[in-house]
């Protein structure tokens, strides 16, 4: 998928532009403990050409006195990992040396850039456009993204210019399972990958930070092929410097869309971190199943009781990952690290496994007669069968009457029914209700 980054000066419009391009305000809530956060990228799916949107504004606080300095670090990261990039300026303020030093750097990237006037509201800052031409850049876009005006001129263009990634073969995505390793940088997602392959694929060390593309390997395993990304960590907010690796979110994000299984790394001695579940919920977010790899277990001092407590400490963290399996490994001395792929393989099975629909609809009527539906208005939900409509992950469908009533804990309630009967180890399951016509 690519990746378009909006870059300028804070309070050009940059998040209103991201807005509008993606079609709704940017609080997103999924009704699942851990999930919710906020968000400084978006998938775009709304046109003929998917993409990744970056509002490179978001990425850390500005404050006056590093204007200058910060935003030649976002430019310089949207010159890294973007396709291409939207540089937006003010019609209100004009042009600024600021936003001159900026198309400097942006010009010498050699990747398509489109240069946006915001705030063009009407004829008279339409007059103050003719500015931004003394920047010497061929094509100025004028645009009001609060209003929405000259917006769809810019979309179509930009279109026309993303690169077209072709998808793979169906009978070979249908044979191959993707693997990606994500997690924070330096927990030993790269000793990980080599300890899986038996050599020195992946440079590793103990710079947080050293891989920042995703790499990948093909391999197989009981003759099943498989491939293995390994993707850049992803850094604390916090800890973000001006290094590259801000952008390590964006490898990861397009790591687990190409990928069915995804193993999320964990420092045992670190413990479970806020940015762990942020990498974790990204991964659920998508669908994918998720085994959850806890490595460096050869440094915590353990008794008899230490590992059920740290699963235990698992779970209650990660409450949306409940259906993940979970592994102790160390990848420095190979501890354990035999397990992994055997549990990726039953995880990949399950994530294809189709349940007949006499069997659905048998624990449809078993739930429903132990637990009857909700009322809504007044009378009571009907729920009439379920099928099948999916895999990767695991999709349900059931329809009823008045299925608008049902309320996240019957959903929810119903979906533990179906894992409590066909296990889904490792998959997350989406279940839908559609009333019968």
């Amino acid at each position: 998928m690519s990746v378009v980054a909006i870059v300028g000066r804070p309070n050009v419009g940059k998040s209103t532009l991201f807005n509008r391009i993606i079609g709704q305000r940017r609080a997103i809530v999924e009704d699942v403990p851990g999930v919710t956060r906020d968000r400084n990228y978006a998938e775009v799916t709304r046109y003929d050409v998917p993409f990744i949107l970056i509002d490179t504004g978001g990425f850390e606080p500005v404050s006056e006195d590093r204007l200058l300095v910060q935003m030649r670090e976002q430019s310089q990261l949207a010159i890294e990992e973007a396709d291409v990039i939207l540089m937006v300026m003010d019609a209100r303020e004009g042009l600024t040396p600021s936003d001159i030093e900026v198309v400097e750097g942006l010009r010498r990237a050699g990747k398509p850039v489109f240069y946006v006037v915001n705030k063009v509201d009407g004829p008279k800052q339409e007059a103050e456009v003719a500015e931004f031409y003394t920047l010497g850049v061929e094509r100025v876009h004028p645009v009001s993204a609060e209003h929405g005006r000259g917006v769809t001129d810019l979309m179509d263009e930009l279109l026309a210019v993303l690169p077209h990634h072709e998808k793979m073969a169906e009978e070979e995505q249908a044979h191959e399972v993707r693997l990606a390793v994500i997690g924070r940088p330096n927990v030993g997602k790269s000793s990980l990958v080599n300890r899986l392959l038996g050599y020195e694929r992946v440079v590793a060390n103990a710079t947080a930070g050293t891989t920042r593309d995703t790499i990948d390997t093909p391999f197989e395993y009981n003759d099943q092929r498989y491939v293995l990304i390994d993707t850049a960590g992803i850094r604390r907010k916090g800890r973000v410097s001006q290094k590259l690796e801000k952008f390590s979110v964006v490898q990861a994000l397009k790591a687990m869309d190409r990928a069915h299984v995804v193993l999320v790394v964990i420092d045992a001695a670190e413990g479970v971190t806020e940015q762990d579940l942020t990498v974790a919920g990204y991964a659920y977010e998508k669908g994918r199943a998720v085994i959850l790899v806890v490595n460096k277990w050869d440094l915590v001092v353990k008794d008899h009781k230490t590992m059920g407590q740290y699963v235990a400490d698992l779970r209650d963290s990660f409450k949306f990952l409940n259906f993940a399996p979970v592994l102790f490994v160390s990848a420095l001395s190979g501890q354990r690290i035999n397990r992994i792929m055997g549990t990726v393989e039953k995880v990949a099975t399950e994530f294809n496994r189709r349940i007949p629909t006499p069997e659905l609809n048998r624990i449809l009527k078993e739930a429903t007669l132990s637990h009857a539906p909700p009322m809504s208005q007044g009378k009571r939900v009907k729920l009439f069968y379920m099928t099948q409509t999916a895999v990767r992950p695991p999709t349900f469908v059931i329809f009823g009457n008045r299925t608008q009533g049902i309320h996240f804990s019957y959903h929810r309630y119903l979906v533990n029914q179906l894992r409590e009967a066909f296990s889904f180890e490792g998959c997350p399951i989406r279940l839908f209700f559609k009333d019968r016509e």
